[in-house]
């Protein structure tokens, strides 16, 4: 190479470096300035924003620059699942309660595509919580079957909001699912965890009671008279039990969105087991730290960071407790990995402690209930399609739905060798209660197991059901077997 070539390429070297780095001035320019008002950041680029569905969230934005930000969004009336053997006619954002998660930025500016399937029946629209304009964008958004419209807004502050639909009867659309997260991130982003999780309670109000099959309506006057049939997480009861369970591993960092639309009821957010180490109260900069239960209101949201120091599943619960137990606000993290015995080593000793004599002691009105009018005999096919249902809404809070209960507390009913070997005995146990100490499977436990508000037929039902699955001997028990025992008392 000669001198002259060797200098138009020395040349060429330094203008590509030199153009590279005025491309790169342009680029940065609004991350090397600090704006005291977010409505200045300038946006760099177009995307399209990652939505996803409960209880998954997209990925952190970082410390990427504000953008364009394009949100596709449909909105779909469904029949789904409220729980087994319930369906309800939801309606919903993306396909599911809640809808899909948005995570975004300060400074960002979004276009919002809202898109009403034309099979839906009904207009929709949408208010954002994180939007400073009229109606949160409601007014701007209304949307009849088979069109789109399209409406942008900035994000100015940081924080975790409640997104709803806002046509009138607003309580109404709420109360049929239309509900969902945005996710602001301030500048800079979130401080990095190992694990995220997307969580909404919402309540509903059926014609028919908690757990009675088929399609139930939206009834209005429930709703009015904030007389709730579910209370849930995600949308339908069982949402985050079995294998839906957030996974986590010991000593990862966990943060929770958790958002409760309502539209009535307050949600009593706790962990059993853990403690949350971190909450941003409603959403906001206040952190409160080392919080046992954290108070959501309706239309508002949390963002919960905390640590689990050992192996087991940790329950998920609205505190209000009927609400968890008996219209289904429950929810798992499992959790796998070390046990710390320095944390938590469990029952280290056991005895006996009857200063008043054992019993098992019934409220008012918790008693049994025969049949008092007869009724043809339920097939093997019957029993186990009723049984299924009555398991799901009287058993499945502590046994879980595949009978697999919960360690150290509750006792298996899959496989169980105590359920097995004496079919009586476990049709007294549902007639009668037990308490005391038993063993099941090689294990002891010591709990107390309430009489069920069960006549015959479905006694003989629900106890088909568990006798036909999760490995245990196949009986088919009938209303006399159940006859014989109660009247033994």
């Amino acid at each position: 190479m000669d001198l002259i070539s060797k200098r138009i390429t020395l040349k060429n070297v330094l203008i590509a470096i030199g153009a590279t780095a005025i491309l790169s001035s342009c680029v940065n320019t609004q991350s090397d300035k600090t704006y005291e008002n977010a409505a200045d950041i300038p946006v760099n680029q177009e995307m399209i924003a990652e939505l996803t569905a409960p209880p998954f969230v997209p990925q952190p934005v970082g410390n990427r620059l504000a953008k364009k930000l394009i949100v596709d969004m449909e909105i779909q009336e469904l029949e789904l699942e409220m729980m087994n053997g319930v369906s309800y006619l939801y309606w919903t954002f993306d396909g599911t309660v809640p809808g899909s998660f948005i995570r975004t930025r300060v400074g960002d500016e979004i276009e919002f595509h809202l898109k009403n399937h034309p099979d839906n029946k009904l207009a929709h629209n949408i208010d954002l919580h994180a939007v400073n304009g009229p109606g949160g964008g409601a007014e701007s958004s209304l949307v009849a079957p088979g069109h789109e419209t399209v409406f942008s807004f900035k994000t100015l502050n940081p924080g975790i909001y409640v997104y709803h639909c806002a046509t009138a009867p607003v309580g109404m659309h709420i109360a049929n699912g239309m509900y969902g997260l945005i996710l602001v991130e301030p500048e800079g982003g979130l401080p990095p965890v190992d694990k995220e999780f997307y969580i909404m309670q919402g309540d509903f109000y059926t014609k028919g009671q908690y757990g009675e099959p088929g399609l139930q309506p939206f009834d209005m006057q429930k709703a009015i008279k904030e007389d709730a049939d579910y209370v849930v997480f995600n949308g339908h009861v069982g949402a985050l039990l079995g294998d839906k369970a957030l996974q986590v591993e010991v000593g990862e960092t966990i943060r929770l969105f958790v958002g409760n639309a309502g539209p009535n009821l307050v949600s009593s957010f706790h962990l059993i087991g853990e403690i949350f180490d971190k909450v941003h109260v409603e959403g906001g900069s206040l952190i409160n730290e080392n919080v046992q239960t954290t108070l959501i209101p309706a239309g508002g949201a949390v963002m919960i960071d905390l640590k689990v120091d050992g192996p087991g599943d940790y329950i998920l619960v609205d505190h209000s407790v009927f609400r968890a137990f008996n219209k289904g606000a429950l929810g798992v993290i499992a959790a796998t990995g070390p046990k710390n015995d320095r944390v938590f080593k469990g029952k280290i000793q056991e005895g006996i402690y009857q200063p008043e004599g054992g019993i098992i002691q019934k409220m008012p009105g918790s008693g049994t209930a025969e049949s008092t009018e007869p009724v043809a005999a339920l097939s093997k096919a019957e029993k186990l399609e009723k049984g299924e249902h009555i398991y799901a809404r009287t058993c499945v809070a502590c046994h879980q739905g595949a009978g697999q209960g919960v360690p150290d507390v509750f006792p298996p009913l899959a496989k169980s060798d105590y359920l097995n070997a004496d079919i009586d005995r476990a049709i007294d146990i549902i007639l009668h209660g037990k308490s005391g100490e038993i063993t099941v499977n090689g294990k002891k436990y010591n709990n107390v197991m309430p009489s069920q508000s069960l006549d015959d037929a479905q006694t003989a039902s629900v106890l088909t059901y568990i006798y036909n699955n999760w490995g245990n001997n196949g009986t088919e028990v009938t209303e006399d077997m159940v006859k014989k025992v109660r009247l033994k008392q």
